[in-house]
């Protein structure tokens, strides 16, 4: 008792935490550490700390006290949730949840997933709900391992939904519930790293992320949800975001992170969010509202290409990743083997190669077409890049690109890329040969669709079916691309998750024979 109590002592005005965790454990329940570390919201070091001063008793991975402890536990009491009252009448709502999160594909460390309860989801479309009008807004989702984007669908059909994603898996999964379930909500390739999507730009009114909690992470994310807004007014962005009680100061970095685009806090919700995982922070992360200002966009202008690649708390792309950001080849200086005299060198090289060369940026050339029409091209991809190569390759219609990574790729995209290159691997080199234009008309619409990656994909893809059907309107070929392929509207080749760039040639297949009665002439 002694020491209990001079731990409760030593946590001061926080000791209402051990409190909390006291009033759990002699509630009669059995406990994993997990859940209670969740229940409780308070990180797995603080509550190991006090079960090693009580008497446990204990089944397999189980435990409860063998005895109330009268007067020390106080009132297991969480913090307000300002919608907890709204969440009796979702019951369907979260079951329907709890199923799609045990299906969704399991998280990847090296991405900082840690799946967030099914009641966490719902509650944080009804708090979107019950504070902002939904009806014909739009929201973007910046990173949605949670499927917030599913959970506000299927609560409010009236708001469109758009996420942005770099995990391939993610995208296929919700795009695929979407469909199922007739949702209003489209998904987007996108490594923040290398940009927004341009159809995601301007265009919610709302955005909600969970990113990374590294201050590198939340600067990024938020800043790529700030350009995603289009009402620069109202808009507002609400942030997952948690920080064990033993680290003050790694808080104040990333609220520091956030003050430096010049962002309001409207709101911050204690402990909103819980998750299964994360126990270094209490399995819990509180809730941000987050309201831009005039000085804002400067501010993102300013900084949002500075954040680099070492954005996680894991893996090789952690902030404490001790990993050359360069390619090898790249750091010392190699000389590119192939292309022999490359006409441009995309991505960071050492100046003093192949110095009168013309040289992009990674975001540069995918933000838009190159000025030139160079044939022979080299990029550098930094470590934890890798998943942009497919865009990168599409994003030139270059005769010869040689790619050089920080290793030996563990797979080619070369299903992705088989109507446009032929790819082989040599170490940490890949090798890319344009192929020779096709000649069927499948082949020629498909090719002239992804030779123009960074133009709308309908709008190319309507003049080149006109070309060879010939008897269709610019409102016809239109509708019959609408019937085959519906998440073709408004977005470019170099946005399309892996799944639709797979769908595509199919699609394609599908408009040269569907009928055209789906528009009118004119």
């Amino acid at each position: 008792m002694e020491a209990i109590a001079a731990l409760i002592a030593q946590a001061g005005v926080d000791g209402r935490r051990l409190r909390t965790v006291l009033a759990l454990l002699s509630d009669g329940r059995w406990w994993t550490l997990a859940d209670l570390v969740r229940e409780s919201a308070t990180s797995r070091r603080t509550v190991e700390a006090l079960l090693r001063e009580v008497a446990l008793e204990r089944s397999g991975d189980r435990f409860r006290l063998r005895e109330p402890l009268i007067g020390l536990a106080g009132a297991a009491v969480a913090p307000a949730d300002p919608v907890a009252h709204l969440l009796p009448g979702h019951a369907d709502l979260v079951t329907r949840m709890e199923e799609l999160v045990a299906k969704a594909p399991r998280g990847r460390q090296a991405l900082d997933h840690v799946a967030a309860t099914a009641d966490t989801v719902v509650r944080r479309a009804l708090l979107l709900d019950a504070r902002f009008w939904l009806e014909g807004a739009r929201l973007l989702c910046v990173g949605d391992h949670d499927l917030t984007s599913l959970a506000t669908a299927m609560l409010h059909p009236g708001v469109e939904v758009t996420v942005v994603d770099i995990d391939e898996r993610v995208l296929a999964y919700i795009a695929a519930q979407a469909d199922r379930l007739g949702l209003n909500v489209r998904t987007r390739w996108a490594d923040l790293r290398l940009g927004l999507p341009a159809s995601a730009q301007s265009w919610a009114d709302l955005a909600i992320t969970d990113p990374p909690y590294t201050p590198e992470g939340i600067g990024l994310f938020v800043a790529r949800a700030v350009e995603g807004l289009r009402d620069r007014e109202r808009g507002r962005i609400l942030l997952a975001y948690g920080a064990s009680e033993r680290t003050p100061a790694l808080a104040l970095k990333v609220q520091h992170a956030l003050s430096q685009l010049n962002l309001v806090n409207e709101a911050i919700y204690p402990d909103f969010n819980r998750y299964f995982g994360a126990e270094a922070i209490g399995s819990a992360a509180d809730l941000y509202i987050l309201r831009p200002t005039t000085k804002t966009w400067p501010a993102v202008a300013a900084r949002v290409d500075g954040f680099g690649a070492a954005i996680y708390t894991h893996g090789p792309q952690s902030v404490e990743s001790t990993g050359s950001p360069v390619p090898a080849s790249a750091a010392t200086g190699q000389v590119p083997e192939a292309p022999e005299a490359p006409e441009v060198l995309v991505g960071e090289w050492p100046r003093d190669l192949l110095a009168k060369t013309p040289r992009a940026r990674l975001t540069t050339w995918l933000a838009k077409p190159y000025a030139s029409d160079p044939d022979r091209v080299a990029i550098a991809v930094p470590a934890g890049l890798e998943a942009a190569l497919p865009r990168l390759l599409l994003a030139t219609r270059a005769q010869r690109v040689q790619v050089t990574l920080a290793g030996p790729p563990k797979d080619l995209p070369a299903d992705l890329l088989s109507p446009v290159y032929g790819l082989t691997a040599d170490g940490s080199t890949v090798h890319a040969v344009r192929l020779p234009p096709p000649a069927t008309d499948e082949g020629r619409i498909l090719r002239r669709i992804l030779d123009n990656a960074h133009g709308k994909l309908a709008n190319t893809w309507r003049e080149a079916l006109i070309k060879v059907r010939g008897e269709l309107t610019k409102k016809q070929a239109r509708a019959v691309i609408t019937a085959v392929a519906p998440w073709a509207d408004d977005v470019t080749v170099l946005e399309l998750p892996a799944h639709r760039l797979q769908e595509l040639p199919a699609a394609v297949r599908g408009s040269l024979t569907a009928p055209d009665a789906a528009g009118s002439p004119g």
